[in-house]
């Protein structure tokens, strides 16, 4: 018996839409496989398009979509000012999938991925906290044992502090971890 396929549709409302956006995938040359508890379809194990169903729409994404010509205009972006790359086009029932529009633009995914394109990571700059600074400054072992850290494990230690909303919490969480820093021991390294 065949393990059923995971997909994206929590209400169960999109099945028979979401076969028929599948089949015109298969016909392509991408690898079918479940990531993140739902179908996703792959080109050298590089992901280039999910389906899935949601409460008002059924969709397919695109996690290159931002490359796409879309000259057709149907693709959006899910989550504005988040999401950089991955565009979503979505559907409402079944007469809305245009079998050869959507081919066109699985096929024009591909080649962005057999091409190489895609969006490079920004690394933020890590801002240390006003209180924080202030402490680093009085002491110049506190400071250097803090300079010694990985900017990641840096930026947690930061965040911590950062998150506090009153004076007394700031304190209180310097205190905690300013014998972890002096000590060499990341923020989270007992969950790592």
């Amino acid at each position: 018996m065949e393990t059923p396929k995971k997909v994206w549709d929590k209400n169960n409302q999109w099945t028979a839409e979401l076969e028929v956006l599948q089949n015109i995938i298969d016909r392509s040359q991408l690898v079918q496989t479940t990531k993140w508890g739902g179908i996703v379809y792959t080109y050298n194990n590089k992901n280039v398009i999910g389906i899935g169903g949601f409460k008002n729409f059924f969709t397919i994404w695109f996690f290159k979509g931002v490359f796409l010509k879309d000259e057709a205009g149907v693709l959006v972006n899910a989550n504005e000012g988040n999401t950089k790359s991955l565009r979503q086009w979505r559907f409402t029932n079944v007469g809305e999938v245009n079998e050869k529009l959507v081919s066109a633009y699985i096929n024009e995914a591909i080649a962005i991925e057999k091409a190489g394109l895609g969006i490079k990571p920004q690394k933020k700059e890590t801002v240390i906290p006003e209180y924080l600074q202030q402490q680093l400054d009085k002491d110049s072992k506190l400071a250097e044992a803090f300079a010694n850290f990985s900017p990641y494990k840096q930026k947690e230690f930061c965040e911590y502090i950062a998150e506090a909303k009153q004076d007394k919490t700031k304190l209180a969480r310097f205190e905690k971890i300013k014998p972890m820093i002096l000590e060499g021991k990341g923020l989270n390294n007992r969950y790592r």
